[in-house]
């Protein structure tokens, strides 16, 4: 059964999730780290707010979380979308951006050779789920960027390498887009190497 909820825009109710509203047209649940990196401001305010709002009434619900988790990864609150992608994860084996981008919030907006071990390992843990759920090229490279900054600036063996990881994404067929959109939600820059 859908979940009926309103619309963070414009507070159009009985929206169905995974519709645009029919009333502003505007996306009801955020999916994609592109719509909400296309939003002014004031709008993903709004939508934070209207989520908040509906979470408090309906906590459990995967489809909120993960839109609310988005927008505070947007404003590069890796602290508060966690916990937000985390529920969003929970008992969720068809969706894998949640576990993309919970890898990404335990960056924290700094390089992986900052990292301790068990935030490294963790995160390669809901890279493999998210790439076992459905294998995206930016989930290969995301790995062959921890695989890089991580374990080679250290010297550590791993496998795959990171050359291997990046061959992987590139053989999926990673897009300048998708490796510019990566480093941007990161807040890092581009090794030379990838």
């Amino acid at each position: 059964m859908a979940h009926v909820i309103k619309c963070p825009n414009c507070g159009e109710l009985g929206q169905t999730v995974g519709e645009k509203c029919a009333a502003c047209d505007n996306p009801v649940v955020i999916k994609e780290m592109p719509t909400v990196m296309a939003m002014p401001m004031p709008q993903i305010n709004k939508y934070i707010a209207s989520y908040r709002e509906q979470i408090a009434e309906n906590p459990d619900n995967k489809q909120l979380n993960g839109s609310i988790a988005l927008c505070y990864l947007r404003l590069k609150l890796y602290d508060k979308a966690l916990p937000c992608f985390e529920k969003a994860m929970e008992e969720n084996f068809e969706d894998s951006t949640p576990f993309f981008y919970a890898a990404v919030c335990l960056l924290k907006g700094q390089k992986a050779f900052l990292l301790q071990r068990p935030d490294i390992d963790k995160i390669q843990e809901y890279l493999n789920a998210a790439m076992m759920i459905e294998p995206k090229a930016v989930y290969q490279y995301c790995l062959a960027y921890i695989k890089y900054d991580y374990f080679g600036r250290k010297f550590f063996k791993t496998s795959p390498t990171w050359q291997e990881a990046l061959q992987e994404a590139n053989n999926a067929g990673i897009s300048e887009a998708d490796i510019a959109l990566f480093y941007h939600i990161l807040g890092v820059e581009r090794p030379t190497c990838l």
